[in-house]
């Protein structure tokens, strides 16, 4: 479709051809008042608008989207209280190291100081939560910022990026022209020569050292470059992205061996509480530090926590620092293959006992309601799991795996999984697509089965239903006794037939030996149908797992 003869280039149409002119083909979003010139704009563009139902699932959705694809994603939402919607989910982002754009629209600059409609200070809001947040000058600047947003997100530590849109730059006459390739390229971060050097000498002469990777070498492909750096250094690399740090279920005893470790190594790995900010016992008194990141304020965190035990402190981003470590120790033979094989033994670890997990009457038990559903995650070599949730999220994390995981991560904010599913089947088309989450969860983002019907998106997402908040019952149930449970408890709905109201297959189980061929049924049905499942899981409330092993 070509744009009215009669009408100039405006700043929205600028926006949308660099977004071309990146590679983006679309945009998550929800429409709103001051982002109207960027839908029309997208027609002759040929961008696709995927329209949500709450502001916070389109920056759910382009997280998604750029973990699955390694390419940025792009979520647009409407100024004022459209934006404000919006920010909370950039923590989320945030804390995975998701290189994604928020667009937010905004009142115009012509009118800024005089009470405009949704005046609001956005970019001071977001800032907090995003890498870099400013607000375009004009129509002429949009290209540019557009680039240097995609850019910024994409570079060292990446991470949620966000700009306002001020309407009058979006409707003003802008200079014709795209920015050059180069200037949306990443900036590399790559490790000194000497700092790989010794690190790799520390890490031969420990007797058990251990390499903890970042949120962003844990997508798959950054898997992919863990497995091969642990096979060039010959010793245990693992990777930390979620709430429960090492005490994460998927995890099993980590926590266990990390306390034996006499050499870390910090690949990207921020110390903060999910190390438990690197004291004793989690990491022993005399353990040597080693740590290569992008983030200069994350590398004098360390040296604060540190020390003199922090021995080399790099700046340089994790898949740049990977690809050296493997090409210094190209002809170096491993001498820790015990250990690694002691660690790998550790995280693999759950206890005999859950095999004989059951719940009680009508109600399943997270592992029998989770365990069945593994082989339909390995039935294709582009699974992907997705999730999210408190106990029920944590039961998901240490009993299944996939080629593709998206959780919540660091950030422990639920809410996210329904969304992120939606992004899923069109990052990896053809690919079943389970999504976890727990009844609380489902309550967050619901309506987005509205987005998924309309988009033809299939997904099937497993609701582990408990009729209630479990994490923080369970807090309360440990903190203050069961006489002082309150503020906890849900109805029992059954969310299949919420689903369904939506135009979803809905389908109820509440017996274990029904719930592989439902939820494969489910699955399958989605991928036919091209339209979302849900499977609503009568469910026995238990507390997460925290993994020991006996002894």
């Amino acid at each position: 479709m070509n744009a009215p003869a009669t009408r100039s280039l405006r700043g929205a149409d600028a926006l949308a051809r660099t977004l071309v002119a990146a590679g983006v083909k679309r945009i998550f979003t929800l429409s709103g008042n001051h982002i109207m010139p960027v839908f029309d704009a997208a027609l002759e563009a040929g961008l696709e608008l995927v329209h949500v139902r709450h502001e916070a699932s389109a920056v759910h959705m382009a997280d998604a989207w750029a973990r699955l694809t390694g390419a940025p994603g792009i979520a647009m939402v409407t100024g004022g209280p459209g934006h404000a919607n919006a920010v909370s989910a950039l923590y989320t982002a945030q804390m995975s190291e998701s290189a994604m754009v928020l667009l937010s629209g905004h009142a115009p600059n012509n009118e800024l100081g005089r009470g405009a409609f949704q005046e609001m200070r956005q970019a001071e809001m977001a800032a907090p939560v995003t890498k870099a947040s400013w607000t375009c000058a004009g129509p002429q600047d949009v290209a540019r910022d557009m680039a240097k947003a995609m850019r910024l997100a994409r570079s060292g530590r990446k991470g949620p990026v966000h700009l306002s849109l001020p309407s009058d730059a979006l409707e003003s006459p802008a200079a014709d022209g795209a920015p050059a390739a180069a200037d949306f390229a990443a900036e590399v971060l790559p490790p000194a020569d000497d700092a790989v050097a010794a690190a790799i000498a520390r890490l031969s002469r420990a007797k058990r050292p251990l390499v903890i990777a970042g949120a962003q070498s844990l997508t798959r492909p950054g898997r992919a470059k863990l497995a091969a750096l642990e096979a060039a250094l010959g010793l245990p690399v693992a990777g930390s992205e979620s709430p429960r740090g090492v005490n994460d279920p998927s995890l099993g005893a980590f926590a266990e061996v990390l306390a034996q470790a006499d050499c870390v190594l910090l690949l990207g790995k921020r110390l903060d509480f999910t190390l438990r900010f690197g004291e004793s016992p989690v990491i022993a008194a005399d353990c040597g530090v080693l740590q290569f990141d992008a983030d200069e304020a994350e590398r004098a965190r360390a040296k604060r926590a540190f020390g003199a035990r922090l021995e080399v402190s790099v700046p340089a981003e994790p898949f740049a620092t990977i690809d050296a470590l493997i090409t210094a120790c190209a002809k170096r033979k491993g001498t820790h293959a015990a250990w690694r094989d002691e660690v790998h033994a550790a995280i693999a670890y759950r206890p005999a006992a859950w095999d004989g997990a059951r719940g009680g009457a009508g109600r399943l038990h997270p592992v029998e309601a989770l365990r069945p559903l593994q082989a339909i995650l390995d039935s294709h070599p582009d699974s992907v799991m997705v999730c999210d949730g408190g106990e029920f999220g944590q039961w998901t994390q240490a009993c299944l795996s996939a080629p593709h995981r998206v959780i919540n991560g660091a950030a422990g904010a639920i809410g996210a999984a329904l969304p992120m599913a939606l992004a899923a089947p069109l990052a990896v088309p053809g690919a079943p697509v389970l999504a976890f989450m727990g009844d609380g969860t489902f309550g967050f983002h619901c309506a987005e089965f509205d987005t998924a019907v309309r988009h033809r998106l299939p997904f099937a997402a497993v609701i582990g239903n408990d009729a209630r908040w479990n994490a923080e019952y369970q807090i309360q149930l440990k903190a203050f006794g069961p006489d002082r449970l309150v503020g906890c408890e849900l109805l029992p709905t059954r969310y299949d037939q919420v689903a369904a109201a939506f135009g979803a297959h809905g389908v109820h189980v509440d017996a274990a030996a029904a719930l592989h061929d439902t939820v494969k049924k489910a699955t399958d049905a989605a991928l036919a149908s091209k339209r979302p499942a849900c499977v609503n899981v009568a469910l026995d409330g238990q507390p997460a797992p925290v993994v020991r092993r006996a002894g």
